[in-house]
């Protein structure tokens, strides 16, 4: 089982590291993963509380603390989870009154330490010659609350000294107390050569002072870790802002009357009220009323969203116009908000390969840098025979020595890079999965749901001579209803929006699925087939022309279905699954970054070869099973490439559990998004190239940050042991103090430069003057009433996003002269025009385009 630990004490990335490794020998723990920014460690272990225990009793024999976090709801839990940034806000103000205290004593410090050295005025009691005593006194009444102040540095690091695990905290100890010692026993010199009157020693022993060195040196690192602090607080910006999105109260109908309660206590099951302007507090189905809802926060789509009864609403989403009630589903905990967070969460305590690189040169650093300074100061005591020397480079040695920049490298920056993708859609389970597709060079997608929109829609209409659009949907529509096949369903919504009540409580009898043919039935008394020509041909009836017109759309990925009454053709519809209008750009994109597409489909290989001809895949494999799709994963992985599937069923999952990074669609199955490492919460393919953009972003920001802490220390490190001394170039342990600090800031800004990341323009590929998606063809019929002929004519209109755009639509076409009867559906995006056989089409279009849309009309 997966249990978070609070951990305390560590500082630098060898104490990460230190606590890692002794929670990972205890046994039954199967990993360990400590995150040093959130001072916490996830613990995958056999669930035993004596094996917790163990992991506790480890923790703390290493020189830290840990506690086993409990879980909400168990007895003595929190009541409510602390917002992420909270402890980094208590952690700034630590700082702060630190460092406020620290600065107040350390600038008369300085002042009276190096005033004489620079000429600067002094109080006429520490002025001159006789005052060298009174002036080493003061110099330590103001260095000791500099030391009582920072006395976490000494606490920490020499208990971790005696642990054999120096960390970071115990090179300052080391530094700053040897300064302090060395100034102690040479005031105590001093006093000796006063009582002796040995002027010599008094101004030889006054002259190797180092109490400002000692104060000096804590407040540069304080200021330092102050602003490493609130840099750091920046990196869970993302989760608090997830977590602000939900709202506190909720309005809820309880005993008839509506009560506004908090969000926590609302039960599965309670009926919600919202208004315009309110969030949404839990994920449910709404029951009555209507809203436009902006679901951006979630899925990143800017256009709100129209719903009515029967859709689902997602927590934290808000709506903008409308009233509606909402019956919860999940609440709390349970919800698509919560989970997300925990995703990103999950994801930022993760450890990527990087990191676990810098993780293991962070455990051994500390020691070495150790190792150096005592070589290095018996090297210059023996060279220079000056102990004030020897003692300088070692303690500059031990205080510009910096593990904490090699630390935080990686897990800043995946904190900010998960942060980023979760901002726009994009979840992504593991800092492994972010660093691995960076590497990607081979995209595998699935194709209903993912390349194409999932939901099969009827894109033609065909009439055999002397039969009504009327007939032949009532037919269609009377012998559908009763299949459970997709493409039944989408027959079936053609004719509630086309003829509403047509088939007006057909009597159906005798109702038979043909296998590998189609339905069969007596509709009305009247014998009638649905299915395909092999059916046809089999019960005796002539397509005609329709056989050649089902050939056409045949090889446009349409699946053409053949109907008939009493052994007579009445016409053809064409059913298919609509490319997603992102799915060529996406791919587009994803060829640019150098990556081969792959579209991999159990569908048959006419149908596979349209939608790859129009989305513009290098490679098409048809007729797949679940199994192969795994297969043809590993079979590229084999070859060397670094795969990503991308998919939405679960007949995808074992592909996705294959690949190196497995991509799910959001709008998928739980089994296909469990199963992946990245989900993509508007389930659109494009997203996939914009987590590859993230995912190289992350990594060339983690490279920059140990380059630079590596670079830092391979370069300070020699400077301060003294290595251009001969040239005159020595580094003061102030300086390296205040170098050691800002290094820490410097890579924590260099990782939130991420904040600012932004995915590249979509390459959107030249589209054709018209794009026909939905042609419906029937027969002129000569009216004995009118004198002029009518058609009814379908168009395509995209651009519309709410009602007020399909009122402008209707306005537009019921304009044009000869137009009697205009019909406007948002949700399918055509405009139906009932008009005169003399109105041209080029009328039509060119009244949508005049009114600020695009359409197309067969």
């Amino acid at each position: 089982m997966r249990e978070t630990f609070d951990i305390t004490g560590m500082t630098c990335a060898a104490c990460s590291a230190r606590v890692q490794k002794a929670a990972g020998e205890v046994p039954g723990v199967a990993c360990a993963n400590v995150n040093l920014l959130k001072n916490s460690m996830e613990l995958d272990y056999d669930g035993s509380p004596e094996t917790a225990a163990a992991v506790v009793e480890a923790i703390e024999r290493s020189g830290y603390g840990a506690e086993r976090r409990r879980r909400a709801g168990e007895k003595g839990a929190a009541a409510k989870e602390e917002r992420p940034g909270a402890a980094a806000e208590r952690a700034i103000r630590e700082k702060r009154d630190q460092l406020v205290v620290s600065a107040v004593f350390s600038v008369p410090l300085f002042y009276v330490a190096m005033g004489p050295m620079f000429g600067w005025p002094q109080p006429p009691f520490l002025a001159g010659e006789a005052s060298l005593m009174a002036q080493g006194l003061t110099q330590l009444l103001l260095c000791a609350p500099i030391l009582f102040v920072n006395r976490r540095y000494f606490f920490t690091g020499f208990k971790t000294l005696a642990h054999r695990a120096p960390n970071m905290d115990s090179l300052i100890a080391l530094g700053s107390a040897a300064s302090a010692v060395w100034s102690v026993a040479q005031l105590y010199r001093m006093a000796w050569a006063v009582g002796s009157g040995d002027a010599v020693t008094l101004h030889a022993a006054a002259h190797n002072l180092y109490f400002d060195s000692a104060g000096m040196i804590l407040t540069l690192i304080t200021l330092g870790k102050f602003f490493e602090a609130r840099a750091k607080g920046r990196t869970t910006d993302a989760i608090a802002a997830l977590m602000d999105l939900a709202p506190k109260t909720a309005v809820v109908v309880r005993d008839g009357a509506e009560v506004e309660v908090p969000t926590e206590d609302v039960r599965v099951g309670e009926r919600v009220i919202v208004r315009a302007g309110a969030s949404i507090p839990v994920d449910g189905v709404v029951l009555e009323g209507a809203a436009a809802v902006d679901e951006s926060a979630i899925t990143g789509e800017s256009v709100p969203r129209e719903l009515g009864p029967g859709d689902h609403v997602t927590g934290a989403t808000v709506s903008t116009r409308g009233w509606i009630a909402v019956e919860a589903r999940a609440v709390g905990d349970d919800t698509t908000l919560a989970g997300i967070i925990r995703l990103v969460d999950e994801a930022t305590s993760s450890k990527a390969p990087i990191e676990r690189m810098a993780d293991k040169i962070a455990g051994v650093f500390v020691p070495v840098v150790i190792v150096i300074a005592a070589v290095t100061f018996v090297a210059w005591l023996a060279l220079a025979g000056d102990v004030a020397t020897a003692l300088t480079h070692a303690i500059s040695i031990l205080v510009i020595s910096c593990p904490c920049a090699l630390g935080l490298a990686t897990p800043t920056a995946i904190m900010v890079g998960t942060g980023r993708g979760a901002a726009n859609g994009i979840l992504i389970k593991s800092a492994e999965s972010l660093e691995t597709a960076c590497r990607v060079d081979a995209i595998v997608l699935d194709k209903t749901g993912t390349v194409t929109a999932g939901e099969p829609r009827v894109t033609d209409v065909r009439l055999v001579e002397g039969v009504s659009e009327g007939d032949l949907v009532r037919a269609a529509a009377a012998l559908e209803r009763k299949s459970e096949h997709p493409l039944a369903g989408a027959i079936c919504a053609y004719a509630d929006e086309r003829c509403p009540g047509a088939d007006g409580g057909a009597r159906v009898e005798r109702f038979e699925q043909v296998p590998g043919g189609g339905l069969s039935a007596l509709v009305d008394g009247i014998p009638v087939l649905a299915g395909n020509a092999r059916l046809m041909a089999a019960r005796g009836v002539a397509l005609g022309e329709l056989a050649s017109a089902a050939e056409a759309l045949a090889d446009d990925g349409k699946t053409p279905l053949f109907f008939s009454a009493n052994g007579r053709a009445l016409g053809m519809i064409a059913v298919a699954d609509p490319v997603k209008p992102t799915s060529a750009a996406a791919i587009a994109r994803l060829r640019a970054m150098g990556a081969r597409t792959v579209l991999l489909t159990g569908d048959q290989e006419r149908t596979a070869a349209a939608v790859a001809r129009q989305v513009g895949v290098d490679e098409v494999i048809a007729g797949v099973l679940p199994a192969q799709k795994e297969a043809k994963v590993r079979e590229l992985q084999e070859a060397g490439h670094v795969v990503a599937m991308v998919g939405d069923g679960i007949n995808d999952a074992p592909a996705l559990a294959r690949s190196d990074v497995g991509v799910a669609i959001g709008a998928g199955t739980d089994v296909a998004i469990s199963s992946a490492d990245v989900v993509l919460m508007r389930s659109d393919p494009a997203d996939v190239a914009t987590a590859m953009e993230l995912s190289r972003a992350t990594m060339r920001n983690i490279k920059q940050n140990l380059f630079w802490a590596l670079f830092y220390n391979a370069i300070c490190i020699p400077v301060a042991a003294g290595a251009l001394s001969p040239w005159g170039v020595t580094l003061n342990p102030m300086i390296g103090a205040a170098a050691m600090g800002f290094s820490s800031v410097f890579v924590v800004s260099n990782a939130l430069r991420l904040r600012t990341w932004k995915p590249s323009e979509r390459v959107t590929p030249a589209a054709p003057a018209v794009v026909e998606i939905e042609s419906v063809s029937v027969d002129v019929v000569e009216s004995a009433e009118r004198k002029e002929p009518t058609m009814t004519k379908t168009l395509n209109v995209t651009g519309m996003m709410c009602q007020h755009c399909v009122a402008h639509v209707k306005k537009a076409l019921e304009g044009v002269e000869g137009v009697s009867s205009v019909d406007v559906s948002l949700e399918a995006g055509t405009a139906t025009v009932e008009a005169a056989d003399s109105v041209a089409d080029e009328a039509l279009v060119a009244a949508v385009v005049d009114a600020g849309y695009e359409a197309a009309v067969a």
